[in-house]
């Protein structure tokens, strides 16, 4: 396997890594989604937070990890996926500093630094629907 095949391999497999993260969140938050909004807009009633910004945030992000995940794992607007993963993060680890959630926001960086990672290295992508669109 040459240079290049290997370092595509390694998008690859970092890519799946994020997406199937970003896909399982999602997936197990839709079917209980309200429960999963009464939990969030819980653990920020003492936040400086406003209770209908959270509300409706706590509704998108099921949506926002399930669609990411799903494009991440395909390879489908690789570039515009890997921003958006990293924006939820960079949203959701400022919410995590509101209410205090030191624990969370370990997690929320290394899933923000592997979709900054793998913009920065997009020319890897060999592996991807992204490429056969393009033909």
């Amino acid at each position: 396997m040459t240079n290049d095949k290997i370092k595509s391999m390694a998008y690859l497999l970092t890519r799946l890594l994020l997406g199937v993260s970003m896909f399982g969140h999602g997936m197990v938050r839709l079917p209980k989604l309200t429960g999963f909004s009464n939990y969030i807009v819980d653990s920020f009633k003492d936040s400086v937070l406003p209770e209908i910004l959270t509300l409706a945030f706590s509704y998108m992000i099921p949506f926002w990890e399930f669609s990411v995940g799903i494009l991440l794992i395909i390879g489908l607007f690789t570039r515009q996926s890997l921003i958006a993963s990293a924006i939820l993060m960079i949203i959701l680890i400022f919410g995590s500093t509101m209410v205090e959630n030191w624990e969370a926001i370990n997690s929320q960086i290394l899933h923000g630094l592997l979709a900054t990672g793998l913009l920065a290295t997009i020319t890897h992508n060999l592996y991807a629907v992204d490429n056969h669109w393009r033909k």
